[in-house]
């Protein structure tokens, strides 16, 4: 299937869902466009190197509050399990 990203078209294989696969392009082209107006970058690789670094940072930010959040998730769903076997246990 053929993908555009920042005026550069690819042809790539699906072998999934090629809906997802636009909307991974058309979510990097977004990030493109946006760096390439707010640093004024014509040089496609700068402007690539840049937007992956955008990304990578919010991958990073949601990687740790997923783990801020499972922490005290999982504490919480170990201690019910725990409840629930204690629970069961009395009532053998």
């Amino acid at each position: 299937m053929k993908i555009d990203i920042f005026d550069q078209s690819y042809n790539v294989q699906a072998d999934g869902d090629e809906a997802y696969l636009q909307a991974l392009a058309a979510f990097v082209d977004e990030k493109m466009r946006a760096v390439a107006e707010s640093t004024r970058q014509a040089d496609s690789t700068r402007v690539a190197v840049l937007s992956m670094l955008n990304i990578a940072d919010e991958l990073f930010t949601l990687r740790k509050r997923l783990k801020e959040i499972e922490g005290p998730v999982r504490q919480r769903v170990d201690r019910c399990i725990r409840l629930v076997e204690k629970t069961l246990e009395a009532s053998a």
